[in-house]
């Protein structure tokens, strides 16, 4: 076997609970690659792709994508479950959104993903720091598509509001995980004040005729139960959501909240159909699936039902 067939495990577990061959990478790389990674370091700009160790970053990398991760690299909240550390956060940089938005254009880039770190500490949350951002991206990548992965800015609704006024082409929120396990796994988030961001956004566009998206995600193999998971894809459709996305729990570090269980791939098709049966328009369920993954395709293909429905 040669040395670039190898397969490699992006995201170590506990040394005795070893991965499936369904979550096993071929390790990618390239021109396109190293130049994303040379952009994101010449702009001393963060992704998510790397700070939360995210398993899709060298496929994403390498086709020129990545999601910038706003307002530095430690959090104020503590989630058992991430990458990203929580501590003692520094100053908000004004002059990172359009560093942000030069990036975008740098790598020309057709659909842009920007999400952010928790910043309990600030007035807004970083409101109005995402809300700079997009409008940064638009100016400069005019055309462009814009997915939000923003935080509940504790159920403020102004500060929401802030983001939707500037307009992104996706508002997501994740749920992350079903209620029973917050207190273990999100011990200061809140799972109805999560609802209620979804809700909140849904209403929001439905009142000025708008063609944003709701979407939200979560993960498997943490300790749910089947039961729980159906019970939270309810309540995300009551709640408004249209894209959700589901996948693999892959613990960072032994430090981290442990795997429970790899969920097979015919689970997560099944949990994909029973979606789409319940009203979601595009469910994206597999074991390596994140957040941002397919967030083009996702936000493209649903514009494009809406305009054929209205024409």
């Amino acid at each position: 076997m040669k040395k670039n067939d190898l397969i490699t495990d992006l995201n170590p577990v506990l040394p005795s609970r070893r991965k499936p061959e369904w979550l096993r990478m071929k390790r990618r790389g390239g021109d396109e690659f190293n130049e994303v990674r040379r952009l994101l370091r010449s702009a001393s700009l963060s992704t998510v792709c790397e700070s939360a160790n995210c398993p899709n970053r060298a496929e994403c990398f390498s086709s020129g994508t990545a999601t910038f991760l706003l307002m530095g690299e430690v959090c104020t909240r503590h989630c058992t479950f991430c990458n990203i550390p929580g501590g003692r956060v520094g100053a908000l940089d004004p002059d990172e959104p359009r560093r942000v938005a030069e990036t975008v254009a740098a790598l020309n880039l057709k659909f842009s993903v920007v999400t952010s770190v928790s910043r309990d500490d600030l007035p807004d949350g970083g409101a109005a720091h995402f809300a700079s951002t997009i409008r940064h991206i638009q100016r400069l990548n005019p055309g462009g598509g814009i997915e939000v992965l923003i935080p509940d800015f504790l159920g403020n609704p102004l500060d929401l509001e802030t983001i939707l006024d500037a307009r992104p082409d996706v508002l997501n929120h994740n749920l992350e995980t079903v209620p029973r396990l917050y207190r273990e796994m999100r011990p200061q988030a809140n799972y109805q004040r999560s609802l209620q961001v979804l809700r909140r956004t849904r209403q929001w566009v439905d009142a000025r005729g708008w063609d944003m998206k709701v979407k939200t995600g979560i993960m498997l193999g943490v300790g749910e139960t089947h039961e729980e998971v159906i019970a939270l894809m309810r309540d995300a459709v009551q709640h408004g959501t249209q894209i959700l996305t589901i996948g693999q729990y892959l613990q960072p570090s032994q430090q981290h909240h442990p795997v429970a269980r790899y969920v097979e791939p015919a689970e997560f098709d099944e949990l994909g159909a029973r979606g789409r049966e319940m009203g979601i328009q595009w469910v994206e369920s597999g074991p390596l699936v994140r957040s941002s993954y397919h967030a083009k395709e996702q936000s493209e293909t649903l514009s494009h039902a809406v305009k054929a429905a209205t024409e």
